[in-house]
């Protein structure tokens, strides 16, 4: 990110920033719905894509978001921090909004994102293509490679999942537990770095 739109990020009320995630999110949501109004025959079509009753979603589901969040921890622990540094983004997003605040986000999030990525360019124009835009739509990424990289590694293996599993439930999980443990960790860190703020 650069320089410029760090400083404006760090300019923006928490407010317009929060509101900025749920407008962006709302306008994945009806592209998904204009985009799967033509791109699928029948609304029964679309509702093929999502089964309740597959253990996956949470085998599968849960050990995927295990595995990311514990690799995620270890290159935050072991790599320089500017190397993770968004410009600041996630940490305006989450770290003063409470557990429920937090949970509603990253569901929202989770589901905006894979009925759009997965359950209609996926299904319709494959997995490369649906993985290329999603890495676009975290364009704030593009001058942190290790950011990048795992952006784009993370949106090819929920990908494949989907591919292998042709169940959206499986990837919205996994995606929202991802968001939420990572966001409630951003969450716990401010609050611990404000208390010992206090206490110094």
């Amino acid at each position: 990110m650069s320089r410029r739109q760090a400083d404006i990020i760090k300019n923006l009320p928490d407010k317009e920033i929060v509101f900025h995630l749920y407008l962006t999110q709302a306008i994945l949501l009806i592209l998904s719905l204009v985009l799967g109004f033509f791109l699928f025959d029948h609304w029964s079509s679309f509702m093929e894509l999502w089964n309740w009753k597959d253990w996956n979603i949470l085998l599968v589901g849960s050990g995927f978001a295990v595995s990311v969040v514990i690799i995620d921890f270890l290159l935050v622990k072991w790599l320089p921090e500017a190397m993770y540094d968004d410009g600041g983004i996630n940490e305006r997003i989450f770290q003063t909004r409470s557990i429920p605040h937090i949970f509603i986000l990253c569901l929202l999030i989770s589901f905006a994102e894979e009925i759009l990525f997965r359950g209609v360019i996926q299904t319709h124009f494959g997995l490369v293509i649906a993985s290329m835009i999603f890495a676009l739509l975290h364009v704030r990424y593009l001058h942190k490679w290790v950011l990048l990289t795992s952006v784009v590694l993370l949106s090819f293996l929920l990908g494949y999942i989907y591919e292998v599993y042709a169940n959206l439930w499986i990837t919205v999980y996994a995606h929202f537990w991802i968001d939420f443990i990572l966001a409630v960790k951003l969450r716990k860190d401010y609050l611990r770095d404000q208390k010992e703020g206090v206490s110094s």
